[in-house]
């Protein structure tokens, strides 16, 4: 697998993505956005939340979660549908035809890529001058868990604003 043309790729429809949703969603005060995969690295997939979703979840117990989980967000794997499709499937096909023993590698490889992809973005500015302020980003995988030291490695990288601390407090209530 090419991987410098897959980081290509994931780059040019994380920006599709996100400004779509600003496009279409930007009077819901966008503040966060995700890329994520699956514990078999076999899709990538945008997400998005916005304060008026959140909103709607102020009373609830895992406030926080719905804050900050990807999966529960409003636009979960929204934005640049095409795009994402092609890469997902690329990826499917390379981690079916990847041996056992060199599985591991690839799928750090693709999840590495997401996020410095996240970072790229965040350094050039993008998601705060396409959404107009700081927007909260993280890479996250269903169905696995990285270690608390990796989830505040990616956070902080990812995010040089009031989140990582708010995103920090919430890790001491796991």
């Amino acid at each position: 697998m090419n991987f410098t043309e897959l980081k290509e790729q994931i780059k040019c429809a994380t920006k599709q993505a996100f400004i779509e949703m600003c496009e279409k969603h930007k009077e819901e005060r966008i503040y966060a956005f995700a890329l994520y995969s699956d514990e078999g690295a076999m899709t990538v997939c945008p997400s998005t939340n916005t304060l008026d979703y959140l909103e709607t979840k102020k009373d609830e117990k895992y406030f926080k979660y719905y804050k900050f989980e990807p999966a529960e967000w409003k636009y979960e794997m929204v934005g640049a549908d095409k795009l994402f499709d092609k890469i997902s499937e690329l990826c499917h096909k390379e981690a079916d035809k990847v041996e056992d023993e060199e599985f591991g590698s690839f799928r750090k490889q693709l999840y590495s890529i997401c996020i410095d992809v996240l970072e790229e973005l965040k350094s050039e500015d993008f998601f705060k001058q396409t959404a107009g302020e700081d927007i909260f980003l993280i890479f996250t995988v269903s169905d696995y868990e990285f270690g608390k030291r990796d989830v505040k490695k990616i956070v902080n990288r990812l995010n040089d604003n009031n989140y990582n601390k708010e995103y920090f407090d919430w890790m001491k209530e796991w």
